[in-house]
């Protein structure tokens, strides 16, 4: 099985909801050593999660190995184009930041957003 990306969808889902179905996944991804995070998605995740003062959670997603960032401008504006050119409007740098992060690692995204869905139409990205 390859590396898989873990988006922050999921861990909100995860942390919620400790009887769905994505949590029973993300519990047989983190048995498998296959999961990773990226310092836009700790970014998303740390703050909520000090507010409420979940340490033990905290801990948790640190200890997760990260993929390094090497942001290509350039590519971004590409794939900001072909969205803007398939009709998906509204994808945010970070997602698209995400969506690069996964290509370059050639690990796949496991994540609830919809913007991913309609991208990887278009722009070949592997969905768990």
């Amino acid at each position: 099985m390859s590396f898989v990306l873990i988006d922050s969808s999921i861990w909100i889902e995860y942390f919620r909801n400790s009887n769905s179905k994505i949590s029973e996944e993300v519990d047989s991804l983190i048995d498998n050593g296959n999961i990773y995070t990226n310092e836009i998605i700790l970014t998303e995740l740390i703050p909520f999660i000090k507010i409420k003062k979940k340490s033990e959670l905290i801990h948790l997603l640190e200890t997760i190995e990260s993929f390094k960032m090497n942001i290509d401008w350039k590519q971004l504006r590409e794939f900001q184009i072909l969205n803007l050119k398939n009709g998906i409007n509204h994808v945010g740098i970070p997602d698209l930041i995400i969506l690069q992060n996964v290509i370059q690692n050639k690990s796949c995204l496991f994540t609830m957003d919809k913007h991913f869905k309609m991208m990887s139409q278009f722009i070949p990205i592997d969905l768990y």
